[in-house]
């Protein structure tokens, strides 16, 4: 078992785990770390670094909700007061390993299923029709309810129905609406291919990302592979695949 050591650093609780360069996971919205343990295991070599954000899983909920480019700008500093890291994210957490990118010096980073366009936006388009707060009265309740009545029996929805029990629902709603509006916008796919550093894009196919975030990734010639049978949670869909792709790749960094 690889030893864990526990930090709290710039108000996120921060797990290492193993010995080696350092991965730095960043969860998606409303996630946790937690939902990485599988890859973590099966990638052996590194010092995996597990932060939960502001707001989510172990990290205390904070006095001043912040937008993503402002938890961007934080974790580049935080990434900063080390050697470049390779970043993988998920989701949100792609979108922040992009936004990261563009702010510090990262060796690489792994984007997977982090938002292109509107279609992209399954949970953080919910959580946007409510107010701020609504959404802290009964939305993020009635968004976890739609989930479980959606597929509790799937793995990977357990897990997210169980790790937004501790998400602030103010951070989750600003999150949300940061989202979707980078989504609307379509311009992550052009950014990821202009990133100095090498990136990859994972996509779960065929309920992954939808078809015009596909097309904007072969639009903008980002490096990128589509994994499938597999959904949002590529990683816990296709566990094998997964770590075959992201290993082809960090041999490569």
């Amino acid at each position: 078992m690889m030893n864990t050591r526990w930090t709290i650093e710039h108000g996120m609780s921060v797990r290492r785990i193993g010995e080696g360069p350092e991965l730095v996971w960043i969860h998606g919205l409303g996630e946790s770390s937690t939902s990485f343990e599988s890859s973590v295991v099966a990638l052996p070599g590194f010092t995996h670094v597990l932060p939960d954000l502001p707001g989510y899983g172990r990290s205390a909920w904070p006095t001043q909700v912040v937008n993503l480019d402002e938890l961007a700008s934080m974790l580049a500093k935080w990434l900063a007061e080390r050697p470049p890291a390779i970043v993988i994210g998920h989701s949100m957490g792609g979108v922040l390993a992009l936004l990261i990118a563009e702010r510090a010096p990262v060796r690489a980073i792994v984007d997977i299923e982090g938002n292109l366009s509107k279609g992209d936006c399954t949970f953080s388009g919910k959580a946007v029709v409510y107010s701020r707060e609504d959404f802290a009265e009964r939305g993020l309740g009635e968004l976890r309810h739609w989930i479980y009545e959606m597929g509790f029996p799937d793995p990977p929805l357990r897990g997210y129905f169980a790790a937004m029990s501790m998400a602030c629902p103010d951070v989750f709603h600003q999150h949300a609406l940061d989202l979707v509006e980078l989504s609307k916008s379509e311009v992550l796919a052009a950014r990821l291919a202009k990133l100095s550093v090498p990136a990859l894009y994972v996509a779960g196919v065929p309920d992954g990302i939808c078809m015009r975030s596909r097309a904007l990734l072969m639009e903008h010639k980002v490096r990128w592979v589509g994994i499938e049978k597999a959904a949002h949670w590529v990683y816990a869909d296709q566990p094998e695949q997964f770590i075959k792709e992201v290993t082809a790749f960090l041999q490569g960094v």
